[in-house]
């Protein structure tokens, strides 16, 4: 399936060791409504993209902060 881009949600996050992406992978693989995402981890604010019909920036917000980091939307 084509992601359209509107589905596309982007941040800076603290994501920076393998571990953190280890740690997050588990999670965001096992939500249904995530089609992908990928993390930037040599870009400064270790990007965050998400591909998503159904989840908001508030919604990923809120997933990444209770998995202990930080998430901003970039524009």
């Amino acid at each position: 399936m084509e992601a359209n881009f509107n589905d596309i949600l982007v941040f800076a996050t603290n994501i920076k060791t393998k571990a953190d992406k280890e740690f997050i992978s588990d999670i965001l693989n096992q939500d249904t409504v995530i089609q992908q995402w990928t993390i930037d981890q040599e870009d400064i604010d270790c990007v965050l993209r998400i591909v998503s019909s159904i989840l908001t920036a508030n919604d990923i917000i809120k997933i990444i902060n209770i998995l202990g980091f930080n998430c901003k939307e970039l524009e």
